[in-house]
């Protein structure tokens, strides 16, 4: 049968806090009384070991397994978050991160500088390599052309596929 009394006091004292702690407990809606307005000692107890402060209460910090309340384990996931907070601000510090927006602006700089020195080649080689070949020289441009085309095409379908536009158009 469950312990209980309808007096303050007498459930501080045998919970082991003081009657303002259990009032400030019950005013914060951390504990309740039963419905018929007394207090079950042990479920109290229990409620308060709960969601005490590990490094306030010493309900908590005297308790058997705080570390497994719902408290502890909020300041545990809380200090986690802070914790990685911080490592990501010294990563963007030493510049280990990127921004996402800057690091596409530099690879399609890149790849256009790539895609416009491919398209310029066959202009400027093919003159060379048909004088060695001793073929037309504009017969020659026009096939590497072609080719080049060709590879710049395949690389865009490979590396660009439809749709990816698409979906960072829309997340």
């Amino acid at each position: 049968m469950p312990e209980l009394t309808p007096s303050n006091r007498e459930a501080a004292r045998r919970i082991g806090i003081s009657e303002t702690a259990l009032r400030k407990a019950e005013g914060s809606g951390r504990i309740a009384r039963e419905p018929d307005g007394q207090w079950d000692i042990d479920k109290t107890r229990r409620r308060l070991v709960e969601t005490a402060d590990p490094h306030r209460s010493p309900l908590a910090a005297g308790g058997a397994g705080a570390d497994g309340t719902p408290y502890a384990r909020l300041k545990v996931a809380q200090l986690a978050l802070k914790v990685e907070a911080q490592r990501l601000a010294l990563d963007e510090n030493k510049r280990r991160l990127l921004d996402v927006a800057e690091a596409n602006a530099t690879i399609d700089e890149i790849a256009g500088a790539m895609r416009d020195a491919l398209l310029n080649w066959p202009a400027r080689v093919s003159g060379l390599i048909a004088a060695e070949l001793g073929v037309d020289p504009h017969l020659l441009q026009t096939v590497l052309q072609a080719h080049i085309t060709d590879l710049l095409s395949e690389a865009a379908d490979r590396f660009d596929p439809p749709g990816l536009g698409d979906r960072a158009a829309n997340p």
